[in-house]
């Protein structure tokens, strides 16, 4: 039972992170993020919640668009901690010459961990383990 109200909690969340993505808002995406937060990037150099930050608001200037969806593939929850696998699918259109743009998909498997802060869920890391380009 405590799990689904964590899980209908969250999923209010992740709308509203989706919307910040899709309206390339990075102010109300890094809103949900706790101030300890840790980003894990497959293959990649992990990044505290400033230099994150720094990187979304970088990226989305140079993109047109960004389209995002997910589900939860499985998820516990232990030691106050609720963490999920959800996989991920993301289109982005990027500028190309003048008149052009080019289309990139992306799908991720991410490992998401959640804690409740002050009576609010608060992302404390994201993991990519699994990232396909194409």
């Amino acid at each position: 039972m405590e799990t689904d109200l964590i899980i209908s909690a969250i999923n209010e969340i992740h709308k509203t992170a989706d919307q910040a993505l899709i309206n390339k808002n990075a102010d109300a995406y890094v809103a949900i993020l706790d101030h300890n937060f840790v980003f894990t990037p497959a293959g990649g150099v992990t990044l505290n919640k400033r230099d994150y930050s720094i990187d979304l608001r970088k990226y989305f200037k140079s993109i047109k668009s960004f389209e995002t969806s997910f589900y939860r593939i499985k998820s516990s929850f232990e030691d106050d901690v609720f963490t999920e696998k959800i996989a991920r699918k993301s289109v982005i259109i990027r500028p190309n010459l003048l008149l052009f743009s080019k289309k990139q998909t992306i799908q991720t498997e991410e490992m998401v961990h959640w804690k409740k802060i002050s009576g609010e869920w608060k992302v404390i890391a994201i993991e990519i383990v699994l990232e396909e380009k194409y």
